[in-house]
């Protein structure tokens, strides 16, 4: 069956609506009449949108996909069957609270991807950013934050209040603890269980997680320098594989890196640890 197009003032139900002029709804979709649609939004077969819900300009719903609750997609995001979006969060303590999702643009949502808005115990919104990539039954839990260009591979998952960095890469099957934070253009392997911050820069591995060295082939892409990698990696080693206290190699490393751009980021996130610490490394010895 054709999708329909619907003009500004009806929906095609012919109920009154916010929807845009050239939005096309296929049939058997059902779209509540106060949702809010930009230009160019395909909504495809069998798809569920409730009355909260805005998605921006040409959105693109494949089908079977569900999107509820106080819930924000940005421009030119493409979303795969079966996704939930905006559903209520897995919480005791949720009390059906307005809470919010909000998404950026220019995301690519796969199958079965599940992210939920936020609750009254944190800020009420969880907050993801634009060009992420979400692969298949990958998660994002209440109240958590993920920056830009992020990519979570096959059934990774962010536990509650999680905070993810720019450029993160999360392997299949990867985990973070509530509250946990990766640092920006870290990669978090697969099947690794972080329950620590792992600092920007970095590779944590293992069950439970333990940083194995710097993110060299990422950062390289991104266009990092070699000098700058080089450095990253002399610092890795001089703070988690060093001997001594890690408090004391910490603050010589601060004197010796005083003015690094990438080291201040590392030191500044350090420094911002909360209830679960920083991800160390294996052991004292390595490269």
């Amino acid at each position: 069956v054709a999708p329909q197009r619907c003009s500004s003032a009806v929906s095609c139900a012919g109920q009154e609506s916010s929807i845009a002029m050239t939005v096309s709804i296929h049939p058997t979709a059902i779209v509540d009449p106060k949702v809010n649609l930009g230009e160019n939004v395909e909504i495809g077969p069998y798809c569920v949108i409730g009355a909260d819900v805005t998605l921006g300009d040409r959105v693109r719903l494949m089908s079977h996909v569900v999107i509820d609750g106080h819930t924000t997609l940005g421009a030119d995001c493409e979303v795969h069957p079966f996704a939930v979006l905006g559903h209520p969060p897995q919480h005791t303590r949720y009390a059906g609270e307005a809470s919010t999702l909000e998404i950026g643009h220019h995301c690519v949502i796969r199958e079965h991807v599940t992210m939920h808005p936020g609750t009254a115990i944190d800020s009420m919104t969880t907050r993801v950013g634009s060009h992420g990539l979400f692969l298949v039954a990958s998660h994002v839990a209440h109240d958590c934050v993920v920056g830009d260009h992020v990519i979570f591979a096959n059934n990774a998952s962010l536990g509650g209040h999680a905070k993810i960095g720019n450029h993160v890469m999360m392997g299949g099957f990867a985990t973070v603890q509530q509250w946990c934070r990766v640092g920006d253009h870290a990669m978090v392997a697969s099947q690794t269980a972080v329950d620590s911050d792992v600092i920007p820069f970095a590779i944590a591995v293992g069950n439970r997680a333990c940083l194995t060295g710097i993110n060299v082939i990422g950062l390289s892409r991104r266009g990092f320098g070699e000098e700058t990698v080089a450095s990253l990696r002399r610092l890795y080693r001089e703070v988690f594989r060093g001997t001594g206290v890690f408090r004391d190699r910490l603050a010589a490393a601060r004197a010796a890196y005083e003015g690094n751009e990438e080291a201040s980021r590392i030191f500044d996130f350090i420094d911002a640890a909360g209830r679960n610490g920083v991800c160390q490394a294996a052991g004292p010895q390595g490269t």
